[in-house]
């Protein structure tokens, strides 16, 4: 057994990244498709509350082989999300992808004339929780071209679906327990936190031998991320920022609660007088009495 630095954490996760042939690698297993360049950009991101490590991303630009064996430049953006998180920001960070004049390039029109296009975009989730009514690790959303007359499937992708659809992958970490059916699972093992050390969140234990020999370097690249002193403090960092948040999370559920049972109170009490209302309207009705009188009574 060998002990490798958790990847789930910020600064592992973007240490492992910047290695480019282990990117490149990672990447290729994921999209399923070669990755023939890769470069990284400095897009780092997180939540609105800067001080939050609830979201984490990593942009690349690269220059894959599509299906039809031809190379294709892509923008491939990694999220990775510790805790549940809100989806419209993710869909307010992916309008700006589409919006951002960096993701853009040169190429040339039927006619060959010089021509700015935009580029592909790959989106990658890594969740730290389980996704609702799936037990799937890893979920691949694929974009189809169809002739709705026919129902074919047309092979040949155009500029214009290219551009203004995405594929997208779906890794939910939780559910990576012991799951090594492919070659996709066997990498993604090096996230599964089922196997983390006791007392320990930082450092994963596994067998190395139980890796293909393509996937070592990964292993490796990990190992010297849990020797390094300068890591293992950030990593420190982020357990500390994480029960902040947990703890605000858990005094913000705190008191909605209370405002939900003081809903909930002041609803029976509005309740209880309108009943009483109609009563006393009841017995006047069938008495004659006047408020005063009942209320002398």
């Amino acid at each position: 057994m060998i002990k490798i630095a958790n990847p789930i954490y910020d600064v592992v996760f973007k240490y492992l990244m910047s290695d480019n042939k282990i990117a490149k690698l990672m990447l290729s297993t994921i999209i399923g498709k070669e990755v023939v360049t890769l470069q990284f950009r400095d897009t780092e991101k997180r939540t609105d509350l800067d001080k939050s490590i609830k979201y984490h991303r990593l942009d690349f630009s690269a220059e894959i082989m599509d299906n039809n064996n031809k190379k294709q430049i892509v923008i491939i953006e990694l999220q990775k999300i510790r805790l549940p998180a809100d989806i419209l920001r993710f869909r307010r960070y992916l309008g700006e992808q589409y919006m951002s004049k960096e993701n853009t390039y040169t190429g040339t029109n039927e006619k060959g004339d010089p021509e700015t296009k935009a580029m592909p975009i790959i989106s990658i989730y890594f969740l730290g929780y389980k996704l609702y009514k799936t037990k799937a690790p890893v979920i691949k959303i694929n974009k189809e071209i169809i002739d709705i007359a026919t129902n074919e499937k047309i092979e040949e992708a155009n500029e214009f679906t290219e551009s203004l659809t995405h594929d997208s992958i779906i890794i939910s970490i939780p559910y990576l327990k012991e799951r090594r059916r492919n070659d996709i699972e066997k990498l993604l093992a090096i996230f599964d936190q089922s196997d983390k050390e006791a007392n320990d969140n930082q450092v994963i234990n596994l067998n190395e031998d139980d890796f293909p020999e393509k996937y070592r370097d990964v292993v490796r690249r990990l190992v010297k991320a849990n020797s390094e002193p300068e890591i293992r403090r950030k990593m420190d960092m982020e357990d500390d920022l994480i029960d902040e948040i947990r703890n605000k999370d858990l005094a913000i559920k705190r008191r909605d609660d209370e405002i939900a049972e003081h809903y909930k109170k002041h609803l029976e009490t509005a309740k209880l007088l309108k009943q009483l209302k109609v009563d006393i309207e009841t017995i006047i009705e069938k008495t004659g009495l006047s408020y005063d009188e009942i209320e002398r009574v």
